[in-house]
């Protein structure tokens, strides 16, 4: 048995196999199986591959192909319409088996100094996009949750370090912010002020007004207001400007987590629905949603980044001798040690151009655009809101809630399309989202004639 550290025939023939079915799945992506493998199932096909002698290359790499990957959820599928699936572009798939090859850590400088180089690059164009100045900066983490968590934990040093205070503090937000919001008030140990959201879901000044008011009376000290640059559930943009307006009025910070909808800021089309991001005291998009990055990449852009290493800025023997006037990502986030995460959005931006990006998002905009008006247009069916972003919420009439899940379960066994039922104000409908250029008008027609027509429900 060769050593895990020398390459020998057998690592060179295991090596092409590697990238033979990597690229096999990128050009010819598998077809959808939708839907988990029983744990039993899973677990007798992998009983005995962690042994003494291990089961090899070979046998492992076949038990990943047929077994292991159909019983994953192909998110990069054009339908795969649930949550908010991904659609990485050949060049960003392609490049993070080279970031991965590379052994790259990019948690300082010292260590990373031409990946931190490039990912900032990346970070700039967002910020620019933002209308952030070009002092803004940040690093990239794994997700949305970890931006979130991390600009407010920010958020709270800059208010103590300004007030001094020593209370229990809180932050604003709506029902329809991201169960990540909630999360990280619960991980900080601080309170939520909720916010009500208007007939679309938004947050608006007057209602944040409202609340302030109220945290006031109640003698809550909130530090920041949580906004949604376009909701998970429903695409809802929240009023920034005016929510900024309160912000700097009261000197709260304002994060806008952006994971799913700030990808259209380059799209020229959907540019002013974010007039007031450029207020913002931070913001957060995930690339992997609809950026056309691989998994795991989130961006946390602030636009004054010197206000994050007093709060997260790592110390101790061993990295006493970093440079802390390089840009070291570790100290603007919770993490220390990470993958350069962001080079293949850079990578993908090189290759392609900004232009193609604009391109892809405007051609997904359009393709919601045109089945809400489709869907609109269809007595069988009922359009809930006509959609910002590429969210679209519906009905299919005359279904019980019950009749609508089936329908999904239906066609998610049989592979066609995935969509999974929602509430929007308190009912049950359906909810598509639309990330991937390749789920065309045509695509989504097929699944709009069973709708009307449906094989099985």
């Amino acid at each position: 048995m060769p050593s895990m550290h020398e390459w020998d025939e057998g690592t060179d023939l295991f090596a092409h196999s590697v990238i033979g079915y990597a690229i096999e799945r990128v050009r010819t992506p598998k077809d959808p199986r939708w839907g988990a493998l029983p744990a039993a199932q899973l677990d007798a096909a992998l009983e005995g591959t962690i042994s003494s002698d291990g089961v090899g290359a070979h046998r492992a790499l076949q038990l990943f192909r047929d077994v292991l990957l159909p019983a994953c959820r192909p998110m990069d599928d054009p339908m795969n319409l649930a949550y908010v699936p991904t659609a990485p572009s050949n060049a960003a798939t392609l490049f993070d088996l080279l970031v991965s090859a590379s052994s790259i850590f990019g948690g300082n400088w010292e260590a990373g100094a031409g990946a931190i180089a490039a990912e900032n690059a990346a970070l700039g164009w967002l910020g620019e996009l933002a209308g952030y100045p070009a002092s803004a900066g940040g690093t990239f983490l794994s997700g949305g949750s970890a931006a979130n968590l991390s600009a407010l934990v920010t958020a709270r040093s800059v208010y103590r370090h300004r007030t001094g205070s020593t209370a229990r503090l809180a932050l604003a937000a709506t029902s329809e912010a991201h169960a990540s919001i909630r999360a990280t008030a619960h991980v900080m140990d601080v309170a939520i002020v909720e916010v009500a959201s208007d007939e679309r879901d938004r947050m608006t000044g007057p209602a944040l007004a409202e609340a302030l008011a109220r945290a006031d009376a109640d003698g809550v000290e909130v530090f920041a207001v949580a906004a949604t640059g376009g909701t998970t559930n429903s695409g809802a943009i929240d009023d920034l400007d005016a929510i900024a307006d309160l912000c700097e009025a009261r000197g709260i910070w304002l994060h806008v987590d952006g994971a799913y909808g700030l990808a259209a800021l380059c799209a020229p089309s959907a540019r002013p629905l974010f007039h007031g991001i450029e207020r913002s005291d931070s913001f957060g998009i995930d690339p992997h949603k609809w950026l056309f990055a691989p998994y795991d990449c989130a961006a946390l852009v602030y636009r004054d980044p010197t206000t994050a290493p007093p709060a997260h800025a790592q110390h101790g023997a061993y990295l006493e001798a970093l440079d802390r006037t390089e840009w070291n990502p570790s100290d603007y986030a919770y993490h220390l040690s990470r993958r350069a995460r962001g080079l293949p959005l850079w990578f993908s931006l090189a290759t392609y151009g900004t232009d193609a990006y604009a391109t892809a998002v405007e051609q997904t905009l359009a393709s919601a655009r045109w089945f809400a008006a489709e869907v609109d247009a269809r007595p069988e069916l009922e359009l809930l809101l006509e959609p910002e972003l590429s969210v679209v919420l519906f009905r299919r009439l005359g279904w019980t809630e019950q009749e609508t899940r089936n329908w999904c379960e239906h066609h998610a066994a049989a592979g066609d399309y995935l969509v999974v039922p929602t509430r929007f104000r308190g009912a049950s409908c359906l909810r598509i989202c639309i990330v991937n250029p390749r789920t065309t008008p045509e695509r989504l027609a097929v699944l709009l004639a069973d709708l009307v027509h449906p094989t099985a429900k």
